[in-house]
């Protein structure tokens, strides 16, 4: 039996980067301000919905909600082996929380039909919250395994998932389709291929055309290079809220429930230093330290 596998992906601002000047007067992020990377343990969820196809055959389509820079990390997914990929992308969906994202994302599976498995990363490291996985499975109606480290077994409709914790592991069983939230400690991510960046590195959405064409001036206008785009299977679908069946009250801003009341940023800054001896003793009291403060715990 072979496997559709859906995988959500998010294009996300490298953290290590975020400033004051980053965020908005309404608690919402300036993504455009900050370098953008793919989120880490969204790489583990496809390197497994990648090795469910390579055991046992299927489909991996690959769904991200963004703005159009967030192609890029479509091209990844491409690269590492994705047999497709979608942007579901529209200023409607713009300032959405993870109840606003849940629920596009849900109507964005519809559209795409029946599947077998849906993988997730365990959150995103711009929100934290490990929520939008679990809220896509409840509105999907379907069963979420979350914290899943590895498939077991998968045959005859049910999966067999082993889960991670921080003080063990558990061993659970479940009827397909259902939805799976992965963590980092599953795999390690396989680098994007050398042959599929190759051929993929044309792959592009409608709004990218004008670089593109520039790039090639071969192509006499956008409409023949879409067409030749999508021949070759390169053309990477726009879903907009028009392209879903969606009730527009739900999404984005005005759909969101959860506002941002405050933001507080603190500085840190080096007011004086403390010399530790490179010893056993210096360094226990250094740890000692560090737990009462609650720098580490």
């Amino acid at each position: 039996m072979t496997y559709r596998s859906i995988v959500l992906v998010k294009q996300v601002p490298d953290t290590r980067h975020v400033t004051g000047e980053v965020m908005t007067a309404d608690g919402t992020m300036n993504r455009s301000a900050l370098p953008a990377i793919f989120n880490p343990e969204d790489l583990h969820a496809l390197e497994m919905a990648l090795q469910v196809k390579e055991q046992y055959g299927g489909t991996v389509t690959v769904l991200t909600m963004g703005p159009l820079q967030a192609t890029e990390t479509l091209r990844q997914a491409l690269y590492r082996g994705a047999d497709q990929v979608i942007l579901v992308s529209d200023r409607k969906f713009a300032g959405a929380d993870t109840q606003a994202t849940s629920y596009t994302l849900k109507c964005a599976i519809d559209r795409l039909g029946a599947f077998d498995l849906v993988f997730c990363g365990r959150q995103a490291i711009d929100g934290d919250t490990a929520q939008v996985g679990p809220q896509v499975a409840e509105k999907l109606g379907v069963p979420q395994i979350t914290y899943a480290e590895s498939i077991l077994s998968l045959a005859d409709g049910e999966i067999v998932v082993q889960r991670a914790f921080e003080r063990g592991t558990e061993i659970v069983q479940c009827t397909l389709p259902c939805l799976l939230t992965v963590t980092a400690s599953a795999n390690q991510p396989r680098p994007p291929s050398v042959r599929q960046r190759i051929a993929c590195k044309e792959a592009a959405a409608p709004g990218e055309y004008p670089a593109l064409l520039q790039k090639y001036p071969a192509y006499a206008s956008a409409e023949a290079l879409d067409a030749d785009l999508a021949r070759r299977g390169l053309k990477i679908p726009v879903w907009g809220a028009a392209d879903l069946t969606v009730d527009e009250s739900l999404l984005g801003l005005g759909g969101s429930p959860t506002q941002v009341h405050k933001i507080n940023f603190v500085v840190l800054e080096t007011t004086e230093s403390k010399e530790i001896p490179p010893t056993p003793q210096g360094i226990h009291g250094l740890i000692e330290e560090l737990v009462r403060e609650y720098v580490i715990g």
